[in-house]
């Protein structure tokens, strides 16, 4: 299984350099992995790196010129699971949790079919299509524990359709 760990955004200079938006706890941190894959299967290598005011510019193995650069741009950047450094105790990865059981008190809410990010912050995202921010996570045992404001299941309220 393969992790999203960043994305490349756009090309930066003549010299084919790529603006990388990296999606790991600590940024610098994408550059850690070897090559990381593609979603068409092509790998890249990250020769160098340096901090840029939202994200980093980095010089890839093979990448010379500003063309080369333009034609990854969009590019999501992955990294096989077992490259990963087991999680902390406390620590989990969110693929991780894809299959498990959502329970909100003593009641089963769903199950995780996968994980989404709109740029607010990362969603799990239940079989039922409701989706959670993963901020409401408190425990990822066996089952997933969530913690949700009140009403935040309930169905939206309809507008009165007699003006």
């Amino acid at each position: 299984m393969n992790i999203l760990l960043g994305r490349i955004v756009a090309a930066h200079g003549i010299r084919g350099a790529v603006k990388i938006l990296s999606f790991t706890t600590d940024p610098k941190a994408i550059a850690a992995y070897g090559s990381l894959q593609l979603a068409d299967g092509r790998t890249i290598d990250i020769l160098r790196m340096k901090v840029a005011s939202d994200g980093f510019i980095a010089d890839l193995k093979d990448i010379k010129d500003r063309n080369a650069a333009e034609a990854l741009k969009g590019q999501d950047l992955f990294v096989a699971r077992e490259k990963l450094p087991a999680p902390d105790e406390s620590e989990f990865y969110l693929v991780d949790l894809i299959g498990r059981d959502v329970m909100h008190g003593e009641n089963r809410i769903g199950l995780v079919a996968s994980i989404e990010n709109y740029g607010a912050g990362d969603l799990i995202e239940l079989d039922t299509g409701v989706l959670i921010p993963v901020a409401f996570i408190s425990n990822t045992a066996n089952s997933i524990m969530v913690d949700l404001p009140e009403g935040y299941l309930d169905p939206p309220a309809r507008e009165d359709q007699h003006h």
